[in-house]
């Protein structure tokens, strides 16, 4: 029997537990110095796709990053003239000088002088846009999920593999330093063994409906069959256009949204890349405004390793949200919803059932970092610069980057898997073999 598998006393848990936090933290917080990555006095001319919401952002954070990582954002695509003309103006207040605009990406492509592309348009673009990204030489950032129809992520994922690119998948999470060093403490074996993960993230509004945008969208102001791109020809719609994840052909809504940062999060923590199955169920409960896509949705996830995962949403309820790994010997616990920092490490001993009061002998700590004296926030907002900060370092380095395709991949089949099974009410199968996704278990070899 190992030490990770006897049992623990109060004083050697917490001890133990403080001991992984702080390695965790230590190595999370390590950063190549520029100085030492080849290229590294040449700088990186970047060019942005889809500047919307999201893309907003992710210029501003790769604007914190221009002087420390020696980059440029030299140009700048999107359909919709008002955001083209948007993104012109933030990046010259940003970099001192206007990036060049494109409203068509083949011309963003052409230019020889770009080196990585960031891409953040509607999700059923994702895969289609990173593969000719790719297939121009360019290295890549894609939103996430990194798509939501399989051949097309598999498409995507085998031109990064093939074309040896520095492609990182938007799940940033991965960076930041509290879910990096949580990451570590489940892989320490401190939980024991793992049987059943529980997400539940809640917001109380019709999310994504009723965006101001909505009302300034005009057919002649974009080009609208570009942004439909592989899906077949309807009218132009501006609620459509600019409201996207409520309508099934473009996104799945949650599961594309917020599943794919809770699930993304499990592969890793877990190390346990695909589900084995996946059966979800939901509907339209809380806003019923025309949208196609769910506002309550739940789904359950069964793993190659032996566990399950429940994920839930509701978008008619603000009840707390929580995520909890749940092993014999302990339970990590992060308090709130996507991207909360505060995560809390409480020891399994004893039962209710025996002893109502049982919480208070059991021992718990919360997870911090070197020289953290107060407790993180119950949530942050999207804005971190680490996982953006990985990406750049990466292109010098040539690195794999901390979500990389195969990562993208693997939570983009779980959210496709709990799509399907939605709107098919059957329980879906991964067929590791072929790559498929199937609603009979696959036989095994």
């Amino acid at each position: 029997m190992s030490d990770l598998e006897k049992k623990m006393d109060r004083k050697t848990f917490l001890s133990k537990s403080a001991t992984l936090v702080a390695g965790g933290a230590a190595l999370a917080s390590t950063a190549l110095s520029s100085s030492r990555i080849a290229g590294a006095n040449e700088r990186i001319s970047l060019a942005h796709i889809g500047i919307g919401n999201r893309g907003t952002e992710l210029d501003g954070i790769a604007a914190k990053l221009r002087t420390s990582h020696n980059m440029e954002m030299t140009a700048v695509c999107d359909l919709w003239r008002m955001r083209r003309e948007k993104a012109v103006a933030a990046n010259e207040k940003y970099y001192g000088r206007a990036p060049r605009a494109f409203q068509h990406l083949e011309d963003v492509l052409a230019l020889k002088d770009v080196d990585a592309v960031i891409i953040s348009t509607p999700e059923h673009s994702h895969s289609p846009i990173l593969k000719m990204v790719v297939d121009s030489g360019k290295d890549a950032y894609v939103e996430k999920p990194m798509g939501n129809v399989l051949a097309e992520a598999k498409a995507a994922r085998d031109a990064v593999k093939q074309g040896k690119r520095i492609v990182q998948v938007g799940t940033q999470h991965r960076s930041e330093p509290y879910p990096r060093a949580a990451h570590d403490l489940v892989q320490s074996g401190v939980l024991g063994e793992v049987s059943k993960i529980e997400i539940v993230w809640n917001y109380h509004g019709p999310r994504w409906r009723g965006r101001p945008e909505s009302k300034l969208g005009r057919e002649e102001d974009t080009d609208w069959r570009k942004w439909l791109l592989t899906k077949p020809y309807r009218p132009f719609d501006p609620q459509v256009y600019c409201e996207f994840r409520l309508y099934k052909e473009f996104s799945s809504g949650i599961a594309d949204q917020w599943m794919s940062h809770g699930i993304d999060l499990v592969h890793w923590f877990m190390n346990d890349g695909v589900p084995r199955s996946v059966l979800a169920h939901g509907g339209i409960f809380a806003w019923h405004d025309g949208r196609e896509n769910a506002d309550t949705f739940h789904a359950l996830l069964e793993y190659p390793k032996g566990f399950l995962v429940s994920y839930s949403t509701s978008f008619g309820n603000d009840a707390p949200s929580f995520t909890r790994y749940m092993g014999k010997k302990a339970t990590l616990i992060n308090l709130g919803g996507e991207g909360s920092p505060r995560y809390q490490l409480v020891e399994e001993n004893g039962n209710h059932e025996d002893n109502p009061d049982v919480d208070k002998n059991r021992a718990a700590k919360y997870v911090s970092l070197p020289g953290e004296t107060k407790l993180p926030p119950m949530g942050i907002g999207d804005e971190t610069p680490e996982h953006m900060t990985n990406w750049l370092e990466c292109l010098r380095s040539r690195e794999q980057p901390h979500c990389t395709v195969d990562e993208g991949f693997g939570h983009s089949v779980a959210c496709m898997m709990a799509t399907q099974s939605y709107w098919s009410g059957k329980k879906q199968y991964w067929d590791a073999a072929s790559e498929t996704i199937v609603d009979r278990e696959p036989a095994k070899s």
